[in-house]
């Protein structure tokens, strides 16, 4: 699913979010930002060591805020972490909001045009999948008209049902 909003193309795409064709990905981190199972373990197989390395030496970070480290062996510019839960792994609406925002202006401050963020605190933080996937697709819709040099958001959430649910989300928000 591909919807113009301004200045961005939000994107709806199901997969694996090591594989997609943008300058940035993000790690859904926790604040120490160190790398374990889910979406981070499947950034620190295929970027290598040197990734959580990085993040590491950054943190701790606040709950809701981003950092960037270099990509490793991916063919991204950047992995950015966004601290989306603290060390007891629980999150809610208001962090995954937060987090995506400061995600997505992070990408821009840096001057990336395209950037692709899994679903957040689904996984190891047992947040609702309905719940985030319209939490992040409000914050894209909302970051719209602040964009600088960013373009293309990707919402990468993995497995088929997954991306059904995010689909939905963006219908309702942007309309069918």
């Amino acid at each position: 699913m591909r919807r113009e909003i301004g200045p961005l193309v939000l994107e709806i795409v199901e997969g694996d979010v090591t594989q997609a064709d943008t300058d940035a990905i993000v790690n859904a981190a926790n604040d120490h930002l160190w790398m374990g199972a889910g979406v981070a373990g499947a950034i620190k197989r295929a970027g290598g060591p040197e990734v959580e390395r990085e993040a590491v030496a950054k943190g701790p970070i606040p709950v809701g805020t981003a950092v960037e480290t270099t990509a490793g062996n991916l063919p991204h510019q950047y992995v950015i972490h966004g601290a989306v839960m603290g060390q007891d792994l629980t999150t809610d609406g208001d962090l995954i909001g937060r987090t995506t925002t400061s995600c997505l202006e992070l990408a821009d401050r840096l001057g990336l045009e395209s950037v692709a963020l899994p679903a957040f605190g689904t996984g190891v933080g047992g947040f609702p999948l309905d719940d985030c996937a319209t939490i992040m697709v409000r914050a894209v819709v909302d970051f719209a008209t602040h964009a600088q040099s960013l373009r293309r958001v990707a919402l990468v959430p993995f497995g088929d049902a997954a991306f059904l649910v995010f689909r939905r989300a963006a219908k309702a928000a942007l309309g069918t």
